[in-house]
């Protein structure tokens, strides 16, 4: 059986550097915290396009023939959709908190 259920944590980092809320101290001290987050998001974001061509592969060899097992392409090809879905939801997010912050009065 497909679990269609997202998760949050298997696309996500642990710890976040230089997010409120995590528990690393060193990058609030240094500074660094900006740049290891854009490094962990450039992590991940590789990591859904591994995903987008397993699941790519999967259908072709669905189609051509090699493969005969629909529920192991089903599962890749759905669980490349909903990390795709997690990765946009976070970019839009970010877009909102940005234009929030550059509408702030000073």
């Amino acid at each position: 059986m497909v679990n269609l259920n997202a998760n949050v944590n298997s696309v996500l980092p642990r710890t976040t550097p230089g997010i409120v809320g995590t528990t690393d101290s060193k990058t609030t001290s240094t500074g660094s915290g900006f740049a290891d987050t854009v490094k962990a998001v450039e992590k991940h974001l590789f990591k859904v396009d591994d995903l987008q061509r397993s699941s790519d592969i999967s259908i072709k060899d669905l189609l051509s023939g090699k493969n005969e097992d629909i529920n192991s392409v089903v599962s890749a090809v759905t669980k490349a959709d909903m990390s795709f879905k997690l990765l946009v939801g976070v970019r839009n997010k970010l877009i909102e908190a940005y234009k929030q912050t550059m509408n702030m009065p000073l």
